[in-house]
C-alpha cells in the first residue's frame, strides 16, 4: 500500500465495460467467474477481463531464477527473523482493500476505471496492503508480505496491470523495557551505518503536514520513526549499494522526504540516487493507531513500508520493458541466477509496426477502457497505445477519438498479416464493447 508507484489519476466517468469476459470452464454457469482457483458471482460491475484472469494463474515469484523472485529473496534475506506472508487469493472483499484500510469513498482507487472488480463487492487486490490488517492479526511482530497486486492502466514500457508489491512491519510493545531496548537498537544501527558507504539525506520533518499521532507518546513515535529509517538504509544499501559501486570517496546517496498516506503518520518517501537521478524506491511510515486498533493490537505501535518489486527489478537488472517479466523466451530467463543482481543484455530488438483506430463515441469512453480491450485483443503484443487526436464534429458535435497501437514481440518479428488480424480483432471489440463507431 505504501510503495510510490506514479500514476495518473482517473477521471470519473463509470466504465462501459460491464460485461465480463472472463474465464468460465464449460461447467460454470455464465453468471459465475472462475479466478484463481475460485467461483465468484458476477453482476454489471464485472469488470475483470479473460487477459487479467490468465495472469492471476502465473506465479512469478515461484520461480527462482526470474528477476522479481531474485529481488524477493535478496529483500527476505535483509529480514531474516521476519514472518513471510503470501496471501492465498487475489480476490479481496471492496471492504477489506478500501474501507478497512480508512480510503475516503471518493479515493480514485475505487473507481471502475482503476480497479477490476469480480463483482460489486469484490476485486483482484489493488494493493498488498490489503492484506494488512490480517497480518497484524498474526502473533508475529515482524512481518513480509508479498503479493500480485492489478491495476487498470495504461500501456507502455512501465506500466503493466499486473505487479508485485511487498509490504513490511514491526510491532513494538509500549512498555518502558522494550522502548528502552529500542532506544538501545537505534543506537547501534546508527553507528553501523556510520561506518558504510552511504550518505543518508534526511530532508523528512515533523509538523502540521506530517504530524506525529494523538494516540502516540511523541518520544515513543521518534524511537520507532527512527528505527524504521536505520532498518530501510541498511536495505537500500544492500539492494544499491554494490550495483553503484559505493565507495567514501563516492558514497550511495538516500533521501528521505515528507509524504502522505492515509494509513501512516508520519509518512515518508525514501529516494535513492542511482546512475545519475533520483529514484523514488517507497513509501513508508508509523501506522496508523486505528489500523492496529481494528487488528486487535491496541496497546502497540508499529511502522510499515511498501515497495514494488518491478519498479527496484527495472533499475537494477537494467530491464527496459516491463514485459518481459512475463516472457518465456529462454534467451530472457536464461540470464538470471539465484542470489546474483546482474545487468540484463537486450537481445536482439525486433520491429516496431504501428496502426491507428479512430472512432466516434456516442459516450464517455476512459483510456483505461481501451487499453484493457487492446490487451484482450493483442495480449503483450501491444507495446505502447496512446490517444494521438481528439476531434469534435462542428456540425454534429459527435466526438472522435484516434488511438495509435506500437505492436512489437519480445520474441519474434511480427507479419503485417498478424497484425492486421488483431487490429480488425480490435475493432470489432471496441464496437461490440464500447458501442464506438469506427470511422
Amino acid at each position: 500500500m505504501l510503495e510510490t508507484r506514479l500514476r495518473p489519476l482517473a477521471s470519473c466517468s463509470f466504465s462501459v465495460l460491464t460485461r465480463a469476459r472472463g474465464l468460465a470452464s464449460s461447467s460454470t454457469p455464465s453468471s459465475q467467474l472462475r479466478v484463481a482457483g475460485g467461483t465468484y458471482r458476477q453482476d454489471a460491475f464485472t469488470n475483470v477481463t479473460n487477459a487479467i484472469i490468465q495472469k492471476a494463474e502465473t506465479s512469478l515469484l515461484s520461480k527462482p531464477s526470474h528477476p522479481l523472485s531474485i529481488l524477493n529473496s535478496l529483500i527476505h534475506s535483509h529480514f531474516p527473523d521476519y514472518k513471510a506472508i503470501t496471501p492465498s487469493s487475489p480476490v479481496v472483499s471492496v471492504f477489506k482493500n478500501f474501507d478497512e484500510l480508512g480510503f475516503p469513498p471518493d479515493h480514485p482507487g475505487r473507481r471502475h476505471t482503476d480497479s477490476y472488480y469480480v463483482n460489486k463487492e469484490q476485486l483482484l487486490r489493488t494493493h498488498a496492503s490489503a492484506h494488512q490488517i490480517e497480518s497484524f492479526q498474526t502473533d508475529a511482530k515482524k512481518w513480509l508480505l508479498t503479493a500480485d497486486v492489478y491495476r487498470r492502466d495504461e500501456i507502455d514500457a512501465s506500466h503493466y496491470p499486473v505487479f508485485h508489491q511487498m509490504d513490511g512491519a514491526r510491532v513494538f510493545d509500549k512498555s518502558p523495557s522494550e522502548l528502552r531496548a529500542l532506544e538501545e537498537e537505534n543506537e547501534v544501527m546508527a553507528h553501523r551505518l556510520a561506518q558504510e558507504n552511504i550518505l543518508i539525506e534526511d530532508e523528512s520533518s515533523i509538523g502540521p503536514q506530517n504530524p506525529y499521532q494523538q494516540a502516540h507518546d511523541p518520544a515513543q513515535a521518534a524511537l520507532v520513526a527512527a528505527n524504521l529509517k536505520h532498518t530501510l538504509n541498511g536495505l537500500m544499501l544492500k539492494l544499491f549499494g554494490g550495483a553503484a559501486g559505493a565507495t567514501k570517496e563516492n558514497p550511495l546517496r538516500v533521501r528521505w522526504i515528507d509524504a502522505y498516506f492515509p494509513f501512516t503518520s508520519p509518512s515518508y518517501e525514501v529516494e535513492v540516487f542511482f546512475r545519475g537521478k533520483w529514484l523514488e524506491i517507497l513509501g513508508c511510515g508509523v501506522v496508523n493507531q486505528a489500523i492496529l486498533d481494528r487488528a486487535g493490537v491496541k496497546e502497540r505501535i508499529s511502522w510499515a513500508f511498501g515497495l514494488g518489486l518491478e519498479r527496484i527489478a527495472m533499475v537494477l537488472f537494467s530491464i527496459p520493458d516491463i514485459r518481459l517479466f512475463w516472457s518465456q523466451d529462454p534467451r530472457f530467463l536464461s540470464q538470471f541466477t539465484p542470489g546474483v543482481i546482474s545487468t540484463f543484455k537486450e537481445f536482439s530488438k525486433f520491429p516496431s509496426n504501428w496502426k491507428d483506430v479512430s472512432f466516434w463515441i456516442s459516450r464517455d469512453v476512459h483510456e483505461n477502457d481501451v487499453c484493457d480491450i487492446v490487451r484482450e485483443a493483442a495480449g503483450d503484443l501491444a507495446e505502447d497505445v496512446k490517444e494521438i487526436d481528439r476531434f469534435v464534429h462542428p456540425q454534429t458535435s459527435k466526438t472522435s477519438l484516434c488511438y495509435r497501437i506500437h505492436y512489437r514481440s519480445m520474441e519474434r518479428s511480427l507479419s503485417n498479416a498478424e497484425i492486421s488480424a488483431i487490429q480488425d480483432r480490435l475493432e470489432g471489440m471496441l464496437v461490440s464493447e464500447l458501442g464506438v463507431e469506427i470511422r
